[in-house]
């Protein structure tokens, strides 16, 4: 059986506190513990890059090609998404700077040392 994300929140926070934050993440005046809510995203290095860069920083890291099938968009796709983290690190003094090659080959670095593959 694969976990989704959802899945290990709620193992860890429990069913109802998971409904509740995401009920209150609907509402621009919830409250979470009495205090107010602010959801980021916290993206990577803020630039543009193409899906191919991504895939040959999978590449890159693994040391293997990737069977590549490009198809046109499909249901659901994104043309192009964009995170502006000015907010972010306003508020804790964060800005991403790792770049996707990097980050990428850290991960996988760490996955592999943690599931010992």
């Amino acid at each position: 059986m694969q976990h989704t994300h959802s899945d290990r929140l709620e193992r860890w926070l429990g069913a109802e506190k998971v409904a509740q934050m995401s009920a209150a993440m609907c509402n621009p005046h919830a409250k979470w513990y009495g205090k107010p809510i602010a959801v980021h995203g916290v993206p990577g290095q803020v630039y543009a890059t193409r899906d191919g860069d991504f895939i040959g920083a999978i590449e890159n890291a693994l040391g293997m090609k990737a069977e590549r099938r490009l198809l046109p968009l499909q249901d659901g796709d994104v043309p192009a998404t964009f995170a502006d983290t000015a907010l972010l690190d306003d508020w804790v003094g964060f800005a991403p700077a790792t770049p996707i090659q990097e980050g990428v080959s850290r991960f996988i670095a760490w996955y592999r040392d943690y599931y010992k593959i």
